[in-house]
């Protein structure tokens, strides 16, 4: 039998949206629009640091990272987020929200700009310096994940959480166009001061000047959006749900919200007492009591965030490997180092504004109309059915006729990922679980869909550039390691598929609601069901 709500807790559920919602959102969001940003530059500038460090590595291939650097520089970060999202997801059930808050933050705003000013004696030990700031870059990005999400949630109301949710996270979606627009302006600058190659010189194609200028720039602009939105996370006030259910301050609680939704809102200390001293609901995380309740919940929020990273991740950092398999990139003898930058940035701005950011905001609008459930299910399906549609008639789209209908399809994986398990992985995860274990289950999900993205960026790096060691480059299909790529990736979509049978509908339920705080001992809700009826 269901508790009665607290009253601080119910006005939040049944808030009309307000200007603190939007606020919430950008302050929030900006945090993800500097993950974005960092996590997908790298690409940006991997053949670039190639041209630069190694360009007497290859005379086939000029200027390429030894696939070991290449995947190591494009992964690392990847490595630093998962221990983040571990580490501040656990922290921000210790200490609250807001505390941690600040600390990603600036460990984002310093390592940004420390990885531009990467040094070294050799190629070695300025990709070993680089690595190093960009683990610690990821660290703090990793920290933005349950927390943001945390806060969002607890902040809501009922009605429209989902979308509010979904709209910090669209956020990401803005980072990685950003991403490709700053590098197109900075690549086009440095260009401009140069006259037309001479294609035939190897000298000019491996790299300019100041090139060297154009990658640290690019990583470095991160860290003006995060400095900028410091002071204003700083200004906001600890979730209601964090000070009256794990704190136990009542008083405290009902003050700030009341400032927040300019009301009056009694301090109900006697109820937080006898909500957080019921029995049967103070379980841990390694409880029987969590197992029984959330365990498959948690497998369902951890296996479809991992085999939905594997992809997303991989389809994101290795898009410029594809895009020059299938020419739509001309090959990296016929261009200048800068040139290169240009014509990858330029691909990769134009994917996400015509079908990332639009498949974000898709999410924000229809999720609290249809469903977390059912987004989810529709996006792995679609990305399985248009990952086989690139893999298996692959030789067909290599030909120069049908490079923009595999770019049209490539495209709509993307749309699809984003208005489906990219954005509903993210939300989930923060409606589900009780308030004194949300951001620890959150930062948990998050880290094991990173763990997704090592598979991806590490492994499916190296898949993506084998080639076969029996035949010679001539006359050998370019990319062949892409196709089985896009052929593994098929399979994996379509595991996430399976996965999202156990992961529960929250649409419309109160958090407590969802992670049954507010349930009597010994009477498990059957409400809640894993999968949507």
């Amino acid at each position: 039998m269901a508790k009665e709500q607290l009253q601080v807790l119910n006005a939040l559920d049944v808030a009309k949206t307000q200007w603190y919602h939007f606020t919430a959102i950008v302050i929030a969001g900006m945090g993800f629009f500097t993950d974005a940003y960092d996590l997908f530059c790298i690409s940006l500038v991997t053949k670039l640091l190639g041209r630069i460090y190694y360009h007497n590595a290859s005379d086939a291939k000029p200027g390429t990272l030894p696939p070991n650097v290449s995947a190591a520089v494009n992964g690392v970060a990847f490595c630093g987020t998962l221990a983040g999202q571990l580490f501040f997801g656990w922290l921000g059930d210790k200490m609250g929200r807001k505390r941690v808050y600040g600390m990603t933050l600036m460990i984002m705003v310093i390592c940004s700009v420390a990885s531009g000013l990467s040094f070294g004696k050799s190629p070695k030990s300025v990709m070993a310096t680089l690595c190093f700031f960009r683990f610690w870059l990821g660290f703090g990005i990793g920290g933005d994940y349950p927390l943001s999400a945390t806060i969002m949630s607890e902040y809501a109301n009922k009605k429209t959480r989902g979308a509010f949710i979904a709209a910090v996270f669209a956020m990401q979606g803005f980072g990685i166009l950003s991403g490709g627009m700053v590098a197109i302006i900075i690549s086009s600058a440095f260009k401009a001061k140069y006259p037309a190659p001479d294609y035939q010189t190897d000298a000019f194609r491996s790299t300019v000047p100041e090139a060297d200028y154009v990658w640290r720039l690019i990583l470095m602009f991160g860290a003006l959006p995060a400095a900028l939105t410091y002071y204003w996370r700083m200004k906001m006030p600890e979730t209601a749900r964090y000070t009256a259910l794990v704190a136990k301050n009542a008083k405290q609680a009902a003050s700030d919200m009341s400032k927040v939704l300019q009301v009056e809102l009694e301090a109900e200390q006697e109820k937080v007492e006898n909500i957080t001293q019921e029995k049967g609901n103070d379980f841990g995380l390694f409880s029987k009591q969590f197992l029984h309740r959330h365990g498959l919940h948690l497998l369902g929020t951890t296996s479809t965030w991992f085999l939905l990273d594997i992809a997303f991740y991989s389809q994101n950092l290795f898009q410029k490997d594809i895009f020059s398999a299938v020419g739509w990139i001309p090959n990296a003898k016929t261009m200048s180092a800068l040139e290169e930058v240009f014509k990858i940035s330029r691909a990769q701005t134009l994917i996400a504004l015509c079908s990332t950011v639009p498949g974000y905001w898709f999410t924000v609008f229809f999720i609290d109309r249809i469903g977390r459930f059912t987004i989810q299910l529709m996006g792995f399906f679609f990305m399985t059915v248009f990952m086989f549609a690139l893999a298996i008639p692959y030789t067909h789209w290599t030909h120069k006729d049908n490079h923009i209908g595999f770019v049209i399809i490539y495209s709509l994986t993307f749309f699809f990922a984003n208005f489906g398990p990219n954005a509903t992985t993210f939300v989930v995860p923060a409606e589900i679980f009780p308030a004194r274990l949300r951001s620890t289950c959150h930062g948990i999900s998050a880290a094991s869909g990173k763990a997704g993205a090592i598979v991806g960026a590490f492994g499916f790096l190296y898949a993506a550039q084998s080639q076969n060691p029996t035949k010679t480059d001539k006359g050998y299909p370019p990319g062949i390691g892409v196709k089985n790529t896009l052929l593994i990736l098929g399979g994996v979509n379509f595991l996430g598929l399976l996965f999202t049978f156990l992961v529960p509908e929250s649409n419309g339920k109160s958090l407590e609601e969802m992670s049954q705080e507010n349930e009597e001992e010994e009477q498990p809700s059957h409400d809640i069901r894993t999968v949507p009826v």
